[in-house]
């Protein structure tokens, strides 16, 4: 006996509704993978959206645009901008002349100016060598300015001013120690005391010749300390009776004389001037033309024979 069963109207078997559902699944999928691969598509340029529709592949160039030719210059026209390169160029020689003629003025103004601190330094030293004070600041002043061209000079004005020997001190020393020049030498016996006194006494010279007498030669070192003459005076000191006496004072005279002597250099150093070179001649530079533009190839006409 066959069983039947009776299906009742409006019901699916559970089988047929299975594969409903894995088709529509199906289709969902195929159609999220489509949408993706378009997206990745245009996203790498690989497919366009225009006005005809779909396109797939890189956009085509735009095509190139083509030179501009350039226009054509007349004689006139390249006569004109030649003359204006030239006008520029001789105004610009101009200037370069006036501003290498500025330059050497500045730079003279400069070594003038140099020249001038350089001799007042000195003459600041020489008032403070001569008032028995310190350099103080002038001496870094020395060392700048006269230190690489008169070395000894600087260096022999800068120890005077650690020892200073003024003209008073010399005078007020000689002072103290004329009894001793003029009375002659400590150890001196009584024949030699005599011998000097009898010379003394008797003495042929000439009439322009200074007296030796020891009081007259008081008299001439006193005149050479006053008149600034210590080397002078100095010769006279030597050839008095008592001169060993005065040992130390000709020490500090010749010191006094030899810084007077570097102070001397120093001013001369300071006064003197190089001459400025002479102005330079700048050569004015050949003009610049402009490239002058292509002429257009003549045109061949041909006729026809008839």
């Amino acid at each position: 006996m066959q069983d039947t069963t009776t299906m009742q109207p409006g019901s699916i078997p559970r089988r047929g509704r299975r594969g409903w559902t894995t088709v529509l699944v199906g289709l969902l999928l195929l159609v999220a993978v489509s949408v993706a691969v378009g997206w990745l598509a245009w996203k790498n340029g690989l497919l366009t959206l225009g006005a005809n529709g779909v396109n797939f592949g890189p956009s085509p160039a735009a095509p190139a645009t083509p030179p501009t030719p350039l226009p054509l210059v007349s004689a006139g026209e390249r006569a004109a901008n030649d003359a204006a390169v030239a006008g520029a160029t001789a105004k610009l020689a101009a200037l370069e002349q006036r501003l290498a003629e500025l330059n050497q003025q500045a730079s003279a103004a400069s070594g003038q100016a140099t020249h001038a601190e350089a001799l007042l330094a000195a003459f600041a030293a020489r008032r403070a060598i001569e008032r028995g004070q310190q350099l103080g600041y002038l001496e870094t002043q020395l060392r700048i300015r006269f230190g690489d061209s008169q070395p000894n000079a600087v260096d022999r004005v800068i120890s005077a001013a650690g020892k200073p020997v003024t003209l008073g001190s010399l005078s007020e020393d000689f002072e103290r120690l004329r009894p001793q020049l003029t009375g002659g030498s400590p150890d001196e016996g009584g024949w030699q005391w005599f011998k000097r006194e009898m010379g003394n006494l008797f003495v042929i010279r000439h009439d322009d010749m200074p007296s030796p007498s020891p009081e007259r030669r008081v008299d001439r070192v006193r005149s050479f300390l006053a008149g600034n003459r210590v080397d002078m005076a100095i010769i006279e000191v030597e050839r008095m009776p008592g001169h060993d006496a005065a040992t130390e004072w000709l020490a500090h005279a010749r010191d006094y004389v030899m810084t007077q002597h570097a102070l001397d250099q120093l001013e001369t150093a300071a006064l003197v001037t190089p001459t400025p070179p002479p102005p330079a001649t700048i050569v004015p530079s050949r003009p610049i033309l402009p490239p002058s533009a292509p002429q257009p190839a003549a045109t061949a006409s041909t006729g026809t024979a008839g």
